[in-house]
C-alpha cells in the first residue's frame, strides 16, 4: 500500500536529519539513495539500479550513478561541487540509452542540494536538503502520486493505444480470440495502470514479468494465470507457501479476476510487446483514452458497422457542462460559505445517477465521474477551510462509481468501461490523498458501475436503472446513416420508432432520441446526445422531431450547432456534429452555442426558444412541400437515365462514336451532371425523345446501345424498372421545355455559395441536378445569395458533409422577399448580372475553381458581396449581424406565409428579364 503524504513528510524530516553531515559521493551515494527512496515507501532495488554501464557522448564509457528506466536518472557529486556540470554529465549518458530507458526526470545532488529537471514540462526545481519536506510533492511520481495533466493529442495516449492494439493482434493471430481475449486484455490493462498509480507497488507488474518469466515467453501465460488467481484471492485465503513476489500483490476482487479463462500462449515477441506496454507511464494516461484503445483493436469495417466514434474529453465537456456541471458549480459558489447548505449539497450530489445508453468504453461516464469528484473535492476543501482536517478521509467521500450506468452492444468495450470507472475512481482518490494527507484507496473493489452488455434499442432502460432514480441521460450513440445500416440495425430502428411513417430514412441515432424521450416522460430527467448534424436537417426533422414535440412534449434546452468533431483514435474519425440537450419540460435558460466556422470555438447565444433546426425561433417543422410557398417558378428534378451508362458519353467517347456513326449526330445532346458542371468538364448523352425511327434504324451503334439498356433494366431488382417498355428513352424524363436555371443537388459545404447557372433547353439535365424553367436574374440573384445559403445550411440534408439540395424541403419552403419593390428587384438583377459577367472573365476556370474559398477571385467575391447586400435590402433595411439572425428572420417569414396571413399578399412575382 502506498504511504500517505503525512507519512512521507515525516520520513522526509528524518531523512534530512540523518544525512545533514554526510557528503562523500563514493562512500555514501548508494546508501543515500536507498534511504531517499524509502522516504516514499519504495524499495530502491525494485525500480532502479546503480552504476549502469553506458556509452557516453563521443563514444566514451560511463557509469550512471542511478537509473530508473524511463523515469529518472540521478547523478551525484560531493558536497559543494558544480551541479551544472553534473547535469551536463547526466545528459551525456542519453546516447547510450534505449528509447524505453530515456528518463523523464534528471536529479543531480551534492547531498546538501537537490536539483530536479522535469524534461517533459521543461521545469527545474532546486532546494536544500533541509527543505525536502516542503518539496516532496515534486517526487510524487516515485510513490505513484503523479500530477494528472491530460492532453487530447498527448503522444503517450496514442502510444498506449497502439501498443495495446499490437498486443491484441498478436494474441488474436495465435488463435486466442473472442470473450477470453477481451477479458484478458482488460485484466492486463488494469495491471498496467495499477503499478503506476499506487494500486500495486511501483513497477511490481513489470518486475514480475522481467524477473519471473523466461525471455522466450514460454512460461508467461502460466505465470499470468497464477497472478490473476492471486489478485482474486484474499490474503488470508492464499497458499501459505506462495512465492513472496506473487504474495505482495494486493487483493483486487470486484469480479475483475474472478472468471476462469482459457490459458493464452506467448512467445518472445509477445512478451516484449507486453513489456513495451509496461515501460509507459500509465499514470499519465486518462482512463477516457480507453475509447481510443478500443478503436485501436477494431478493424475499420467493424468501426463503421458499430458507429464507434470515440469522443474526446473536450467534446464530452461540451455536453456535460451545459447539461448539469455548470449549474452545479454555480450552486456551489453561492453556498460554499454556508456549512449546512454545503453538506446538503454534498449529499444531493452523491444521489445523482447517470445513464449512457450507448456507452462504448465509458468515456462519457468516466469524464462525468471525474468532474463530479473534482466538485466533491472542492466541497471538502470548503468544509475544511479552517484546516482542522478529517479523522478518517473514508468517512467524507460519498461519491462512488455505482452512480454510473451504461448499456453497450459489444462486450469488450463494456468490460473496459467497468475498469475505466475503477481506475478513474482510484485517480481521484489519489487527489484526495494528496489534498488531505491520508492515503485513500478502495481495495478490495466493492462497488462497480452498472454496465449492461446488450442492445439498448431492444432492452427496457428501466431494467438498468429506474427513471425515478435517474438524473441525467448522456452519450454519443452510433451515427450510422440509413444507407449503410445492416438489416439488424434497420430492424432495431423500425422496432424503436414504432411505425413512424418514413422511419426507414432515419439515421440510427434517431432511435436513441426517441427512446430517451419516451423514457423521461413525467420526470425531471434531462438528456443530451452528440449526433451527426443530419438529425437536425432535411426530412429527418419532419419525421423525428415532429413526433418528439407533439407526442412527448420535448423541449430543447441547449444546443451546439454544427462543429467539426474528430478524435485521437487510430483510424481517426472526423464528422460534423451537433449536441442537443432536451427534456420534457421547458426552461427559461436556453443557450445556443454558435460556431463562426466548423473548426472554431463556440460562443453562447441566449435564446427564447430553440427549434429542431437549432435556431432561436418557434418549434416550426418544415415538411416536404410539392409546390413553392411563394409565387416563383417551380423546380424540376433532372432526367434519370437508369441505363447502365449506355446512353452517356465522355467528350472522347462522343468523338469516337460519331466517327463510326456520323448520322447519330442529331441524337447527341450536351448532358449536365453536377460533377461535370461544377468542374467544367463536358459530357454528352444519346437523347432519343421524338427521334425519327427511319434515321434511328440507320444507326446500328445506337440500336445496339438500346439493346444493352433493355438487358440492364431487365436485371433490375425494381419491378417498375424491369417493366418499363421504352428502352430507347431515359427511365425518367423531366426535361424543361424552355431555358432554365440549373442547381446541382450536391455541393461542397466549403463553398460560400452553391454554383448555379443558366442554360438553354437543348442541354439535357441529369438527375444529379435540378432545373427551374423560366427563371430570371432576380431568381438567380436570390438563390445565389448568402441569405438563401443560410436557409440551405439549416434545412437541407447532407451527403457526408456536403449540401444535399432538396426541391420539396429547401426550395419549395424558402421564404422569398415579401412583396419586393421594383427598385429592389432591379438592384438584385443588376448585381446578379455582374456576378455572371465576372465569371465570364475567367473562361479557363471551372466553377469549382471560382467558388473554392482559397481561389475565389477578388472580383467575384466583390460581386457576390454586392449581390448579398441587394438581397438583404429586399428583405429589410436593417443589416443581419449573423447567420443565426438571418434564420430567425426567415423562420418568422416562413410562419407568416404558411399560416396564410398573407394569402392575398404573397411575395410579388418578379417580371421576366434577360439573362
Amino acid at each position: 500500500m502506498a504511504l500517505s503524504w503525512n507519512e512521507i513528510k515525516d520520513r522526509a524530516v528524518k531523512f534530512s536529519k540523518e544525512w545533514e553531515n554526510d557528503f562523500n559521493e563514493d562512500a555514501e551515494a548508494k546508501s543515500f539513495m536507498d534511504d531517499f527512496f524509502n522516504v516514499f515507501g519504495i524499495p530502491r532495488r525494485r525500480v532502479a539500479s546503480f552504476e549502469k554501464h553506458v556509452k557516453k557522448t563521443g563514444g566514451k564509457q560511463g557509469f550512471i550513478d542511478l537509473l530508473w528506466k524511463g523515469v529518472i536518472l540521478i547523478e551525484f557529486k560531493s558536497r559543494g561541487k558544480d551541479l551544472d556540470k553534473a547535469h551536463t554529465q547526466a545528459r551525456g549518458y542519453f546516447p547510450g540509452l534505449k528509447d524505453a530507458e530515456l528518463p523523464r526526470y534528471i536529479l543531480v545532488s551534492d547531498f546538501a542540494r537537490f536539483r530536479l529537471y522535469d524534461l517533459e514540462e521543461d521545469i527545474t526545481i532546486e532546494f536544500k536538503l533541509q527543505e525536502l519536506v516542503n518539496n516532496v510533492q515534486h517526487f510524487g511520481f516515485i510513490a505513484g502520486y503523479q500530477k494528472q495533466v491530460y492532453k487530447e493529442q498527448d503522444p503517450v495516449n496514442i502510444k498506449a493505444a497502439e501498443l495495446m492494439g499490437r498486443l491484441h493482434d498478436r494474441l488474436e493471430d495465435i488463435g486466442y480470440q473472442g470473450h477470453s481475449l477481451e477479458v484478458y486484455l482488460v485484466r492486463l490493462l488494469f495491471c498496467l495502470f495499477a503499478e503506476d498509480t499506487t494500486i500495486f507497488i511501483r513497477q511490481e507488474f513489470q518486475n514480475f514479468i522481467e524477473q519471473r518469466t523466461s525471455p522466450d515467453g514460454s512460461d508467461l501465460a502460466a505465470k499470468l494465470q497464477q497472478l490473476f488467481e492471486v489478485l482474486n484471492t484474499p490474503p488470508d485465503k492464499r497458499f501459505t507457501n506462495l512465492d513472496e513476489q506473487l504474495n505482495s500483490f494486493p487483493y483486487v476482487n470486484g469480479k475483475l479476476f474472478e472468471e476462469p479463462l482459457r490459458m493464452a500462449s506467448f512467445d518472445s515477441k509477445m512478451r516484449q510487446a507486453l513489456l513495451d506496454c509496461c515501460y509507459l507511464d500509465w499514470s499519465q494516461i486518462s482512463p477516457a483514452i480507453f475509447g481510443s484503445m478500443f478503436q485501436s483493436v477494431m478493424n475499420p469495417q467493424e468501426r463503421r458497422n458499430l458507429g464507434a466514434h470515440y469522443t474526446s474529453e473536450k467534446n464530452i465537456l461540451k455536453l456535460i457542462k451545459p447539461l448539469f456541471l455548470d449549474e452545479l458549480w454555480q450552486e456551489f459558489e453561492k453556498i460554499k460559505s454556508n456549512r449546512n447548505k454545503l453538506n446538503e449539497f454534498h449529499k444531493r450530489l452523491s444521489t445523482l445517477k447517470f445513464l449512457d445508453p450507448a456507452c462504448g468504453c465509458g468515456n462519457f461516464l468516466v469524464i462525468t465521474y471525474r468532474e463530479l469528484r473534482l466538485l466533491e473535492i472542492a466541497i471538502l476543501r470548503a468544509l475544511n477551510k479552517n484546516g482542522q482536517g478529517f479523522l478518517d478521509v473514508r468517512d467524507i467521500i460519498w461519491l462512488d462509481v455505482d452512480m454510473m450506468y451504461g448499456i453497450e452492444y459489444e462486450e469488450f468495450p463494456a468490460r473496459i468501461a467497468e475498469v475505466a470507472m475503477w481506475l478513474m475512481d482510484h485517480q481521484m482518490n489519489m487527489l484526495i490523498s494528496n489534498e488531505f494527507g491520508q492515503y485513500f484507496a478502495r481495495l478490495p473493489l466493492k462497488k462497480a458501475a452498472t454496465i449492461v452488455h446488450g442492445n439498448a434499442l431492444r432492452i427496457d432502460w428501466e431494467d438498468v436503472v429506474s427513471k425515478t432514480e435517474l438524473s441525467y441521460i448522456i452519450g454519443n450513440p452510433p451515427f450510422i446513416g440509413h444507407h449503410i445500416q445492416t438489416e439488424l440495425q434497420k430492424s432495431d430502428l423500425h422496432y424503436t420508432l414504432k411505425g413512424i411513417k418514413a422511419a426507414g430514412v432515419m439515421d440510427y441515432v434517431s432511435a436513441w432520441y426517441y427512446k430517451a424521450a419516451e423514457y423521461i416522460q413525467n420526470t425531471i430527467i434531462k438528456a443530451a446526445f452528440v449526433s451527426t448534424n443530419s438529425i437536425v436537417q432535411g426530412e429527418q426533422v419532419g419525421i423525428l422531431w415532429l413526433h418528439l414535440i407533439n407526442n412527448f412534449s420535448i423541449k430543447i434546452h441547449f444546443a451546439h450547432r454544427t462543429f467539426k468533431w474528430s478524435n485521437e483514435a487510430r483510424g481517426n474519425a472526423a464528422v460534423y456534429c451537433v449536441i442537443i440537450g432536451f427534456a420534457n419540460f421547458d426552461t427559461n435558460n436556453k443557450v445556443i452555442y454558435e460556431y463562426e466556422d466548423i473548426k472554431a470555438e463556440p460562443h453562447e447565444l441566449h435564446s427564447k426558444n430553440i427549434n429542431p433546426y437549432l435556431v432561436d425561433a418557434k418549434d416550426i417543422i418544415i415538411s416536404n412541400n410539392s409546390s413553392p410557398i411563394c409565387e416563383v417558378p417551380k423546380m424540376m428534378y433532372g432526367n434519370k437515365p437508369t441505363d447502365g451508362g449506355n446512353f452517356l458519353l465522355t467528350d472522347q467517347e462522343k468523338i469516337n462514336f460519331l466517327i463510326n456513326e456520323p448520322k447519330a449526330d442529331i441524337f447527341i445532346k450536351p448532358f449536365l451532371s453536377a460533377r461535370e458542371y461544377i468542374n467544367g468538364e463536358k459530357r454528352w448523352c444519346i437523347w432519343l425523345v421524338d427521334s425519327d425511327p427511319n434515321i434511328l434504324k440507320q444507326c446500328p451503334s445506337i440500336t445496339e446501345r438500346i439493346r444493352l439498356v433493355k438487358n440492364f433494366r431487365g436485371e433490375s431488382k425494381a419491378a417498375t424498372t424491369r417493366n418499363y417498355k421504352f428502352h430507347n428513352l431515359f427511365r425518367q424524363i423531366t426535361q424543361p421545355k424552355s431555358d432554365f436555371l440549373l442547381i446541382p443537388r450536391t455541393t461542397s459545404e466549403n463553398r460560400n455559395y452553391i454554383p448555379i447557372g443558366f442554360f438553354t433547353k437543348d442541354f439535357i439535365v441529369g438527375d444529379t441536378c435540378q432545373a427551374i424553367p423560366d427563371a430570371t436574374l432576380y431568381h438567380f440573384g436570390v438563390l445565389t445569395s448568402i441569405m438563401h445559403m443560410a436557409w440551405v445550411k439549416t434545412t437541407c440534408g447532407r451527403l457526408k458533409s456536403d449540401y444535399r439540395y432538396s426541391k420539396d424541403i429547401v426550395y419549395n419552403n424558402y421564404p422569398w422577399p415579401e412583396n419586393p419593390s421594383d427598385k429592389h428587384i432591379k438592384a438584385i438583377e443588376k448585381a446578379a448580372q455582374k456576378v455572371l459577367e465576372v465569371r465570364e472573365q475567367f473562361p479557363g476556370s471551372s466553377l469549382a475553381d471560382l467558388y473554392h474559398p482559397l481561389t475565389m477571385p477578388p472580383a467575384l467575391v466583390k460581386a457576390h458581396n454586392a449581390l448579398d447586400k441587394a438581397v438583404d435590402l429586399a428583405y429589410r433595411p436593417q443589416p443581419f449581424v449573423s447567420e443565426a439572425k438571418r434564420m430567425e428572420f426567415l423562420f418568422e417569414l416562413y410562419e407568416k406565409y404558411t399560416a396564410g396571413l398573407f394569402s392575398s399578399q404573397k411575395p410579388k412575382k418578379a417580371p421576366k428579364t434577360k439573362k
